[in-house]
C-alpha cells in the first residue's frame, strides 16, 4: 500500500498550500452560491439493458507511467461522445496521475456528458472544489478512509447535489461502506496495493451489493469480452479508461468496445 500512502501523504500537503491561496469559509461559501446539481451522473448510468460506459480521460499511471503523448482533454472528451460514453471520469490529480483541476471545465465545454472527479479527496475543502470546478460526482475510496469521514463527506456531496461513487476492491471494504446506503458502489478490479488486476473481483463481490445501489466495474476492462463479463456480474456500468487511453482516437477504441454502433452518436 506504499503508493496509496504516499499519493494520500502529498494530498493531504497539497490540501495545505490550496487552503493558504482560497480558505475554507471562502470555498464553502462560493460553492453553496452557486445552483444545486441534479445527480445527472447517477442518472446517465441508469441503462435499462446495456451496460453504460464511464470512459476515462487519464493522461498516465502510477504503474504504467505515460499513457498518451498527444494529450488533449477537450479533444479526447468529444471522441468519447461521439464513441458513445455514457458519462467521463477526469483525473485531477498532478503529481502521479498528471491530471489537472482545470481539465474539468475543458471538458464540461466540450460535450454534455456528467463528469466525475477522480482524486483522492479526503476534506470537504476538495468537495466544495469539485463544485466549483463543475463536476457532477466525487470518488471516495473506502481504503483510504474511515466510514465516519466517507459518511461526512457524502452528505456534504448530495447537499450540493452531487453524486459519490465508493470504490472497494474487498468484501471487508464493501460492508464498511453498506452502513451508508451508497447508491454508486464501484468494485476496483486492481489492487492499489500492488496494482494487479483481476476481473473476478467484480464476480465475487457482486452478490454481496444491495439490489438498490448502481455497481460500476472498475479496471482491466479491454475487450467486448471483458464488459459482457462485468455485465454478466450485473454491472450496471464499467469505468473504462488505460486501454482505451493508449488507442490514437479513443472514441473509436470506445465503438469497438461497445460494439457495432450501439449507443454511439
Amino acid at each position: 500500500m506504499s503508493v496509496l500512502k504516499d499519493i494520500l501523504t502529498n494530498k493531504r500537503a497539497e490540501l495545505v498550500l490550496a487552503k493558504r491561496r482560497v480558505s475554507e469559509i471562502t470555498m464553502k461559501k462560493t460553492a453553496y452560491a452557486l445552483p444545486r446539481k441534479k445527480h445527472l451522473f447517477s442518472k446517465a448510468l441508469q441503462a435499462p439493458k446495456n451496460i453504460a460506459v464511464i470512459a476515462e480521460i487519464k493522461h498516465r499511471s502510477p504503474s504504467k507511467g505515460l499513457l498518451c503523448k498527444d494529450f488533449d482533454p477537450a479533444r479526447i472528451a468529444r471522441q468519447y461522445y461521439k464513441g458513445g460514453a455514457a458519462a467521463l471520469s477526469v483525473l485531477t490529480d498532478r503529481k502521479y496521475l498528471g491530471g489537472a483541476p482545470e481539465f474539468i471545465a475543458r471538458v464540461k465545454k466540450a460535450t454534455p456528458l456528467p463528469v466525475l472527479r477522480k482524486d483522492f479527496v479526503l476534506e470537504e475543502y476538495q468537495v466544495h472544489e469539485t463544485r466549483l470546478l463543475g463536476a457532477d460526482a466525487i470518488l471516495l475510496i473506502a481504503r483510504a478512509l474511515p466510514v465516519n469521514r466517507m459518511r461526512s463527506l457524502y452528505r456534504e456531496a448530495t447537499r450540493l447535489g452531487l453524486d459519490t461513487l465508493f470504490e472497494v476492491h474487498s468484501a471487508a471494504e464493501l460492508k464498511k461502506i453498506l452502513v451508508l446506503k451508497p447508491i454508486l458502489i464501484g468494485v476496483n478490479n486492481r489492487d492499489l496495493a500492488n496494482f494487479k488486476v483481476d476481473l473476478g473481483v467484480s464476480g465475487r463481490l457482486s452478490p454481496l451489493i444491495p439490489k438498490g445501489s448502481l455497481f460500476i466495474s472498475e479496471s482491466g476492462i479491454a475487450t467486448t469480452e471483458d464488459l459482457h463479463q462485468v455485465r454478466s456480474f450485473g454491472a450496471h456500468a464499467a469505468l473504462v479508461g488505460e486501454s482505451l487511453m493508449r488507442e490514437k482516437n479513443p472514441g473509436k477504441a470506445l465503438k469497438r468496445l461497445l460494439g457495432a454502433r450501439r449507443g454511439t452518436r
